[in-house]
């Protein structure tokens, strides 16, 4: 064979090898994770069966961004944040009071309010913490401690002399009863109490789920001065210093915003209209 010939071999060869390489697909990339901690039991934010909007919310970020939702599941208590997000254990916790300080917050993705709360055939018409009637009926707040004294109803009440016929019922409840923050509704509708104030999304999930109709009412005022705020923006807390994952929430809230106004309109949270626009409360 002559020298041209293996020359030409030589080359067919280094050329098929090439184009071998060239065939084989590329090494398979990381799937993306959104590590996601939420409490297990605690509708209509979330469960371990993912039939909260909260839950519905990371499978629309994380579609979005190309990734799978895994969650760690931790009972929104005190200490939360510490053995969650601080320890490293996920990346994302939605619903956080756009405030917060210990996470860096996304853009809110909605705002609610506190709503009275009563059976519609009692004939009441509450629409203000200033109603005379509030001195007289008997009332539930919910309550994070034992002191009574730690959510905005609270402290609206108290400073309006209303104490004695006020009833807590703490956030937290019996977590081996599903989803425990709803006994307060339960109350109402039983007519343990009259009327309750209650955090809105809470009463509007669960408040057509009790037996008996019920009236939900924005309380005013929005802001109870010298403030006293029951309007709250709600956003997705990243940990402080991820800038980059927060401004990927960010976008991905602004370009979904309308699939999730469908969102929480078909778990009934209220959206109140700011205070100072037309028809606000």
């Amino acid at each position: 064979m002559s020298s041209r010939c293996r020359r030409a071999l030589l080359a067919l060869a280094i050329l098929a090898l090439l184009a071998g390489a060239c065939a084989r697909p590329a090494p398979p990339r990381a799937a993306r994770e959104l590590r996601v901690c939420a409490d297990p039991n605690n509708l209509p934010f979330s469960n371990r069966r993912l039939e909260g909007f909260e839950n519905r919310l990371a499978e629309i970020v994380a579609r979005d961004l190309g990734a799978s939702v895994r969650y760690t599941w931790w009972a929104q208590r005190r200490g939360f944040f510490r053995n969650t997000l601080k320890a490293g254990v996920c990346d994302v916790v939605l619903g956080v009071p756009a405030s917060l300080q210990m996470v860096a917050p996304t853009r809110p993705y909605y705002r609610s309010t506190y709503v009275f709360v009563y059976r519609r055939d009692r004939g009441f018409k509450i629409r203000s913490f200033n109603d005379p009637a509030l001195k007289r009926l008997r009332i539930g707040v919910q309550i994070v401690g034992n002191d009574y004294a730690n959510t905005p109803p609270v402290h609206a009440l108290a400073a309006r002399g209303i104490v004695d016929n006020v009833t807590g019922y703490t956030v937290y409840g019996d977590y081996a009863r599903p989803n425990p923050p709803a006994r307060i509704l339960d109350a109402v509708a039983s007519g343990e109490i009259d009327v309750a104030v209650v955090w809105g999304p809470l009463a509007g999930y669960f408040a057509p789920r009790e037996p008996v109709a019920l009236a939900l009412v924005p309380v005013a005022p929005q802001i109870d001065l010298p403030f006293l705020p029951f309007v709250y923006d709600i956003a997705v807390g990243v940990r402080r210093g991820d800038e980059r994952l927060r401004g990927e929430i960010d976008a991905v809230l602004e370009r979904r915003r309308g699939e999730i106004d469908a969102l929480l309109d078909r778990y009934g949270v209220p959206r109140p209209t700011p205070a100072g626009s037309p028809g606000a409360a």
